[in-house]
């Protein structure tokens, strides 16, 4: 991929990402809840930019909670991808890789490219 098609990509991601809260359909009580799952180390971000159970698969708010955010988010990387001209998932790398893993905490977990589970 060159860097043209890079910096568009990245370009374009980081403008939408601006706009990612309104793109969600996620309400601020399942923020909440994804928010503490993260601290507690049982949901985390992915490489390929969506949020991943690390332990178990949750109750049934955050198993919503983090489906209407990966929906969000799929529709934001298809529309990123669309006008960049690549693929949604090479949109949601991107995204993840400028945007999401610098927002990681210190203590919360993210799986990386090779699927293994990383604490920071």
């Amino acid at each position: 991929m060159t860097f043209r098609k890079l910096f568009v990509i990245g370009a374009a991601v980081a403008a939408l990402g601006v706009a990612a809260t309104s793109a969600f359909a996620q309400t601020d009580a399942q923020k909440s809840l994804i928010d503490s799952a993260k601290s507690q180390g049982v949901v985390g971000e992915q490489a390929d930019g969506y949020l991943g159970f690390r332990v178990g698969p949750g109750d049934a708010d955050l198993r919503a909670a983090v489906s209407a955010t990966n929906n969000g988010r799929r529709t934001l990387y298809a529309r990123s991808a669309a006008e960049a001209g690549t693929t949604a998932d090479v949109a949601g790398a991107a995204m993840f890789q400028g945007q999401l893993l610098p927002r990681i905490r210190s203590g919360q977990w993210y799986r990386n490219a090779q699927g293994q589970w990383v604490q920071r």
